[in-house]
């Protein structure tokens, strides 16, 4: 058993400072934002960054479906922090200033993977598939901050 890691990131020319807002704004535009792959999304307490609860189903493939309940933290500045009570995933959302209007955001999720032979097509495969749903949510949040 190994952990497994997938990570994704893109400059988007917005403010840094908007585009963490926007992600850290999970009761409005962080629902915005999700893919066919989430559903039954709901906060459950907060709803603005650190001390957030969301719940959401995250279907990543046509067999897996993983049910999340998430709780938000804000350890430094432009970082934010899903740790899932369900189970080990940890993603972390980091949004950095990339030049003048500009801002990098990294979204990296690790989690305990399984062992043996299942383990080793989701360490092949896993990362692969989050890092396209991360892709999309990017190319939403690009859409929504880039005005």
């Amino acid at each position: 058993m190994g952990q497994v890691e997938a990570t994704t990131e893109r400059i988007i020319a917005a403010d840094p400072e908007e585009v963490f807002d926007a992600l850290a704004d999970y009761t409005g535009t962080r629902a915005k934002l999700l893919p066919e792959h989430f559903s039954e999304y709901e906060v459950r307490e907060g709803g603005d960054g650190e001390g957030t609860l969301v719940h959401w189903k995250l279907q990543a493939t046509s067999k897996r479906v993983r049910d999340c309940l998430l709780e938000v933290a804000e350890p430094t500045t432009g970082q934010l922090v899903e740790k899932d009570r369900n189970s080990s995933m940890v993603t972390t959302w980091t949004v950095t200033p990339a030049g003048e209007g500009k801002a990098r955001v990294v979204v990296s999720t690790v989690w305990n993977g399984a062992g043996g032979i299942g383990g080793f097509f989701e360490r092949t495969f896993a990362p692969k598939g989050l890092g396209r749903i991360y892709d999309a949510v990017l190319d939403k949040l690009a859409a929504e901050t880039e005005k």
